[in-house]
């Protein structure tokens, strides 16, 4: 069950319009390294993992990356409420227009819809937590080539910066999850195979009589 405060986790009080620019950013909304696929890997993955700690480390952050879309769409909605016509024409924004008028949809800035398959839960801890760490690089990296592109915009970047550091936080706890993983398997070769899983597979430890082929 999660508890709703109705405030941001960081401040988000832009000034300006800039339909441009809400095209790009609502990229981490529902783009493939944005917040909603974020909070959907790490709230599924929890299911499967036997460490509590490390499960409750993915329920934390899977929460936090909710509030984070959050903040995104908060970005998006205030980078567009007030646009005019002259300016949704002009910045390319019409097409997005058509369809969902100034309502916040998720998607990538290139236009292709936000879809499960951009995250992946396979169920094998050290497998999914690699996924976690590579998914926070990659978060990080777009948020520094929207930093980039959001130069000239001061009260954005600020949100944008907030963002890009939560997602170095979460590459490092989900660093101390693996090695948490790793400790409490009974065979420190987990990168031939995972004991915790294989032990149970057919022929993996053969035994008379067991056809390898």
């Amino acid at each position: 069950m999660w508890v709703y405060e109705k405030r941001l986790q960081f401040p988000v009080n832009i000034k300006e319009t800039n339909a441009k620019l809400a095209q790009a950013i609502i990229s981490q909304y529902g783009g493939p390294d944005g917040e909603s696929g974020a909070a959907m890997r790490y709230l599924s993955q929890r299911y499967s993992v036997k460490n509590s700690r490390v499960a409750g480390i993915l329920t934390d952050i899977g929460t936090e990356e909710l509030g984070h879309g959050e903040m995104v769409c908060a970005i998006i909605y205030q980078l567009t409420r007030n646009l005019s016509m002259e300016e949704i024409e002009k910045s390319g924004f019409d097409k997005y227009y058509v369809d969902h008028t100034l309502g916040i949809w998720p998607q990538a800035a290139g236009g292709v819809p936000f879809n499960a398959c951009e995250f992946q839960v396979k169920g094998d801890p050290i497998t999914d937590l690699y996924e976690d760490m590579a998914a926070e690089q990659k978060a990080r990296t777009t948020y520094e080539n929207l930093l980039r592109l959001a130069k000239d915009s001061p009260d954005v970047c600020e949100v944008l910066k907030f963002l890009r550091t939560r997602e170095i936080v979460h590459f490092q706890r989900f660093g101390e999850s693996l090695r948490m993983v790793q400790d409490d398997l009974d065979s420190k070769n987990f990168y031939a195979f995972n004991p915790d899983f294989d032990r149970s597979a057919p022929c993996v430890d053969p035994k008379p009589g067991c056809n390898k082929d």
